[in-house]
């Protein structure tokens, strides 16, 4: 069924149907697309414009449908053109002439966009589920791993000691700011398109603010051109998917390492795990190396979509049906991500041992020891060059700070006494970090209280 066929003389080429239709993936809103019906013709007989026994029959049928589709009873079709086709097409067979009734008032324009931002709207709430699970399982980690030292990196060189729940409360800072996007992104997006037709309006009096009401939107849009053309929060939705996946990534590259057998930080379950087909010994990271890679799928759609977006004049054009598998995908994508790193990192096992070791072999306590020799009188920059040469002894002779003895240390500089041990333990240079937003275990719990604040006091998404 052709929703335009009466201006047309001649049967459409089978080639320019395959590489016009959007069936075969807008398909995917189907729930959305028979929502949004339901709405417009409730309103269209509130306004007297269909009749109440016409409204009755096609939301009698649209349920219909609906429940055929999701049972798999009512299979979708090659012969219709995208999804509003193909529910137009099975309502009038089923109901007869008053199906013919519910597009009055609307166009496929402001439908698709409808669609779009009726399905996006859900999918950025499921993102935002999973992101929160995401940061509860962070949290669990933080709170039993006060204590586990471990080496700070810059450069992925060993640079001052931290905790691993220090470490991870970078991230869970990350994904804060990826869920204050999501919701950003709704806030924006939150107003309904139907009743702009194809972009001027309609002469019906439709009662615009009685749909966008019915649909949980705020409001309607305010300028009908706009509202069919725009597709902003689409792209700002895939910035914000990007971002998170971005996150994951750099997460994923760190488990990556500390799973290396130069590392040995984590031990990651058998179910996240795969092996070699020739190498027995292996245990291969793959979820986190496929997150990883997973997220150039995020980025390329959008580039693909500001691609798309740059040279379109109002208002509506064909291009715009381009928004819908890039984005599907991208979702997907974003989602399976969340799930499985979740998933993943809640079920890995910490070598707090090895990442203890590893901080006192890798020298970073040595701003510790330069500090040691300020508070006792000594310049910072010639405390700073008393420590490189310790540092170089320590190298060529395979011991750490640690391990010197005072009679080492006095043969550097006689400023250094017994408590010099004390001074640079990973506990001292650990704790003595006590302003917010250091590894302190005091300036953790106090993040640990304000993380919890947040993440039970921002709202959830409906």
């Amino acid at each position: 069924m052709k929703l335009w066929g009466g201006r047309f003389t001649k049967e459409e080429n089978q080639l320019v149907h395959n590489f016009n239709e959007s069936l075969s993936f807008d398909q995917k809103f189907y729930r959305q697309d028979i929502e949004g019906s339901m709405a417009h013709v409730t309103m269209l007989a509130k306004q007297g414009i269909v009749s109440e026994e016409d409204k009755e029959a096609i939301l009698i049928g649209l349920k219909g449908i609906l429940e055929d589709i999701q049972s798999g009873k009512l299979e979708f079709t090659k012969e219709h053109e995208d999804i509003h086709s193909f529910v137009e097409a099975n309502l009038i067979s089923r109901i007869g002439e008053a199906g013919k009734r519910l597009h009055t008032g609307r166009s496929r324009n402001d439908q698709v966009a409808l669609d779009m931002k009726l399905y996006c709207r859900d999918e950025i709430k499921e993102i935002d589920r999973l992101t929160k699970a995401l940061m509860e399982e962070l949290l669990k980690i933080m709170e039993e791993n006060l204590d586990t030292y471990m080496p700070g990196f810059t450069h992925l060189q060993k640079a001052q000691p931290v905790t691993l729940a220090h470490h991870v409360a970078a991230y869970f800072e990350m994904f804060k700011r990826d869920r204050q996007r999501l919701h950003d992104v709704y806030e924006r997006m939150n107003y309904c398109p139907l009743g702009s037709g194809a972009l001027a309006g309609t002469t019906y009096p439709l009662d615009r603010e009685y749909t966008a009401k019915l649909l949980g939107f705020y409001g309607p849009t305010l300028n009908s051109m706009d509202s069919v053309s725009d597709r902003d929060y689409v792209i700002e939705l895939l910035s914000a998917m990007s971002l998170i996946v971005m996150h994951l990534s750099r997460f994923s590259e760190e488990i990556i390492i500390w799973n290396s057998n130069e590392y040995r930080f984590v031990e990651l379950d058998d179910a996240y795990s795969t092996g070699s087909s020739i190498m027995p010994q292996k245990k291969n990271p793959d979820i986190a190396e496929l997150v990883r890679a997973k997220t150039g799928r995020v980025y390329g759609a959008l580039m693909s979509m500001l691609t798309v977006m740059k040279g379109i004049p109002l208002a509506y054009d064909k291009d715009i049906q381009e928004d819908k598998e890039l984005t599907f995908d991208a979702i997907d994508t974003t989602k399976g991500c969340l799930a499985l790193f979740t998933g993943m990192i809640s079920t890995m096992t910490f070598r707090k041992d090895v990442m203890e070791a590893s901080a006192k072999k890798g020298f970073t306590n040595a701003t510790d020891a330069a500090d040691y020799l300020v508070k006792h009188g000594v310049a910072f920059r010639d405390a700073h060059g008393i420590i490189g040469q310790l540092v170089l002894y320590c190298i060529e002779k395979n011991k750490a700070l640690d391990d010197m003895t005072l009679d080492e240390f006095k043969a550097v500089s006689p400023v250094f006494e017994e408590d010099i041990y004390e001074a640079i333990s990973l506990k001292t240079c650990v704790e003595k970090r006590a302003v917010i937003g250091a590894p302190g275990r005091t300036a953790m719990e106090q993040a640990l209280t304000l993380f919890h604040q947040q993440l039970d006091g921002q709202r959830t998404l409906k």
